[in-house]
């Protein structure tokens, strides 16, 4: 219950639950998950923009950059 005085705690302790989350609502509304390439498609750029926000880099900056050819993550 920690997170209801301290804002910074989320509300649940399961990443992993999160980043799923968002590709049921996907399948459910688009319908994105009825081929494969498209399911593809959609994990590697959600697992791409998920990374980012957990490094704490700017998201849209870094897509433009990766649009551009020169992609932040990853860096060998």
């Amino acid at each position: 219950m920690r997170f209801l005085s301290n804002l910074d705690v989320p509300f649940d302790n399961s990443q992993a639950e999160r980043d799923i989350r968002m590709f049921k609502v996907q399948q459910k509304i688009s319908g994105c998950g009825s081929s494969l390439l498209g399911v593809q498609a959609f994990c590697r750029i959600r697992g791409y923009l998920s990374t980012l926000r957990k490094q704490g880099m700017n998201v849209l900056t870094a897509l433009e950059l990766a649009c551009a050819g020169h992609p932040v993550l990853p860096s060998f």
